[in-house]
């Protein structure tokens, strides 16, 4: 996964995001094997989803989640779940398979 270290992407308060499989970390942060494996399980569900959709799902979903757990939202979005969930799991994306996020539903 190609990362990128700058001070804009993303907004202060945030480490990192993941736009179209490429990784934008705030300068400074630590870049961890998790948080490679986490983005890298985002870089999946958006393959899964043909990317633009990913994130029209991801915006809508936490936009419904925010309403039923207001500040938790973000770690009940299933995109997050699952990736969460796995990225302690080092051969977790050898063993995916597609649309797994939907269980996380």
């Amino acid at each position: 996964m190609k990362v990128i270290e700058n001070s804009i992407i993303p907004p202060k308060g945030f480490a990192g995001i993941n736009l179209f499989g490429v990784l934008f970390v705030r300068k400074g942060v630590v870049v961890s094997e998790r948080m490679i494996r986490h983005e890298a399980i985002h870089t999946e569900q958006m393959k899964d989803l043909l990317f633009v959709p990913f994130y029209l799902v991801y915006v809508i979903e936490w936009l419904v989640k925010l309403c039923f757990y207001g500040s938790k939202a973000y770690r009940n979005i299933s995109f997050e779940r699952e990736a969460y969930a796995n990225d302690n799991d080092v051969n977790y994306l050898s063993t995916r398979k597609r649309f797994s996020f939907l269980k996380y539903m």
